[in-house]
């Protein structure tokens, strides 16, 4: 991990927490939770947004203007809509995307919760889904929310990650470990 990546994962989770304490304190966890979905599904369908997030290039005015105005389209306010506005005053918008995983990760916690990354080469089905969390339920022994994304590069098979723990079963993984072998024989 990049000293970038960490910095900010470590603000994007000082945020989420701060944020989380305040949401519990007041009792109002679930409707904050599903702004904060709706703040995601706002950056996930504009790519100018994503980028007006990221971008250093905007100033702080810039930025706060830009995302009260879509806060506001959007009718998100109240305690998420303020939270967005103080990381745009403060110049961490682009630690925003961060903030949103690391709130959902503390959501999950205090439910008992676990996230699977799940990629796979094709899109998964609902029954695949479904099959795949009750594996990990019985393993774990906790209610499962999958999180899941395509990348055709791993050819067929799944990696699965649940906290630190990671299973690959991907027929990439497996071709280059057989390369390995028939490297080591040969």
């Amino acid at each position: 991990m990049t000293d970038r990546t960490s910095s900010v994962s470590g603000v994007a989770e000082r945020y989420a927490s701060a944020l989380f304490d305040l949401a519990k304190d007041e009792l109002r966890l679930i409707s904050v939770e599903s702004d904060l979905n709706k703040v995601r599904e706002l950056l996930n369908e504009s790519a100018d947004l994503r980028r007006m997030v990221a971008s250093p290039v905007f100033s702080a005015e810039e930025q706060e203007r830009a995302i009260a105005a879509v806060l506001e389209r959007a009718g998100i306010g109240g305690l998420v809509g303020n939270f967005v506005r103080l990381v745009a005053h403060n110049r961490r918008l682009f630690a925003l995307p961060g903030i949103l995983t690391a709130f959902q990760n503390l959501m999950a916690r205090d439910r008992g919760e676990a996230t699977a990354q799940v990629t796979s080469a094709q899109p998964l089905s609902e029954d695949q889904k479904n099959e795949l969390k009750a594996v990990i339920r019985d393993r774990l022994g906790k209610t499962v929310t999958i999180e899941a994304k395509v990348d055709p590069a791993i050819l067929g098979g799944l990696i699965v990650r649940v906290g630190s723990r990671m299973i690959d079963t991907s027929l990439r993984t497996k071709l280059m470990t057989m390369k390995t072998h028939l490297k080591e024989v040969g």
